[in-house]
């Protein structure tokens, strides 16, 4: 790391105000070196299930490539397809000279003490490149695994969709069933350049005490879409994230689609937003929350800087616990004449009619609470392949099955 960076850093870690009651020092730092394995199928049986929850096929069956962080050791990084790139972002770093202009560019290293606190633990993490005009048969799969009781994961991770590729990258997140507590940091730096596509799909299965803080910045060029997925359906502490992606391409697009259940002292603060800077750029966010009794604040911001830019921001919360609270947070921002901005958000329980609709055609109120959660969870997230898509169903049905 530059020492320009590492000084932002140092003083961003020692100047930041308190925050919840997270104290990053009470977490462990670094942690056992685990080997790298050639063959993923080495793996305990138990972590293959693990992986397989949030997400991660260690089978690889249907898969372009893999990678797999554990704790903070990278033990696996593999690539089946011509023109495509995976491997650690230290190695990547060494060989490309010019990837260090982009390290640290769309996420400030002093942005918060998190921010901070991964720059100075260094750059382990996945680097994922397209090469130009490649289109990804298969998704490519990485995964953030936990693996030791209280331990730090920092990943530094950065994407490239170069020109006219087209890329699908599922990020499955999990502890070992065994981990009570943890803290996961992980910032990522997307680039889709001109007419390039990427499917981005991150899917959390963090442990009951596990502190997650991801950091993620994208831009978009000419013709480029960015495609944000996230799932979150397992009790977990806390989660604080705040993707902002930049399309300043023409005729640039992107689309955040999120489905979060939120359940007893899980404290759950998401969001995204999109600055729309290209011309003729359209914007997307979706959110869907369900509260089992955890707070979540979901917030979705759309920001119109050229004429002509459009965008949606759609918000839906269900309550099923009078412990539960959701807040929806939507802001929109015109600061052009001309900008098409909209929003629509809606926080509610289950209509009692609706329970008694089902119950009189032979259902029990607890199969027919259930039913009415699945049809308000299972949406369909527009712009996946097919592919994809069922490895996000297959994680919505694993979760129900786990938690409902």
């Amino acid at each position: 790391m530059k020492e320009e960076l590492r000084q932002k850093a140092l003083k961003a870690l020692n100047n930041a105000p308190s925050e919840e009651e997270i104290d990053i020092a009470s977490f462990e730092a670094g942690g056992k070196e685990h080997p790298y394995l050639e063959n993923i199928q080495e793996l305990p049986e138990e972590e293959k299930k693990d992986m397989l929850v949030a997400g991660v096929d260690t089978t690889e069956k249907e898969r372009t490539g893999t990678f797999i962080l554990q704790d903070n050791s990278v033990i696996h990084a593999s690539v089946f397809q011509e023109g495509l790139e995976v491997m650690d972002t230290a190695e990547a770093l060494e060989k490309y000279d010019w990837l260090h202009d982009l390290y640290w560019n769309l996420v400030e290293v002093d942005r918060d003490k998190y921010t901070a606190k991964a720059a100075l633990e260094g750059n382990r993490g996945y680097f994922v490149r397209a090469l130009p005009g490649t289109k990804a048969i298969y998704p490519l799969q990485a995964c953030m695994f936990i693996g030791r009781e209280g331990l730090l994961q920092s990943a530094h991770n950065i994407i490239i969709a170069e020109e006219g590729s087209d890329l699908n990258i599922i990020t499955g997140c999990t502890t070992a069933r065994h981990i009570g507590s943890g803290m996961h940091i992980g910032i990522t730096e997307i680039y889709v350049r001109k007419n390039a596509k990427l499917t981005f799909t991150m899917i959390h299965n963090w442990g009951e005490e596990v502190v997650v803080r991801p950091r993620t910045g994208s831009v978009v060029e000419d013709g480029g879409t960015f495609l944000s997925n996230y799932i979150s359906m397992t009790p977990v502490r806390t989660v604080q994230m705040y993707p902002t992606t930049y399309l300043k391409g023409k005729n640039s697009v992107a689309r955040y689609h999120s489905i979060i259940v939120g359940y007893p002292n899980s404290n759950i603060d998401v969001g995204s937003q999109v600055v729309l800077q290209g011309e003729g750029s359209r914007a997307e966010i979706i959110a869907r929350s369900l509260t089992r009794g955890g707070r979540i604040v979901n917030r979705g911001r759309l920001v119109g800087e050229r004429e002509g830019a459009k965008g949606h921001l759609e918000c839906r919360g269900l309550m099923l616990s009078p412990e539960g609270v959701i807040y929806a947070v939507p802001e929109l921002e015109a600061r052009v004449d001309g900008v098409e901005l909209s929003h629509e958000a809606a926080v509610g329980k289950i209509a009692q009619e609706e329970i008694e609709y089902l119950m009189a055609r032979g259902l029990t109120e607890d199969e027919a609470t259930a039913m009415i959660v699945r049809g308000f969870l299972n949406v369909k997230i527009m712009g996946l392949p097919e592919e994809l898509d069922a490895e996000v169903q297959k994680a919505i049905a694993m979760s129900d099955e786990s938690n409902f």
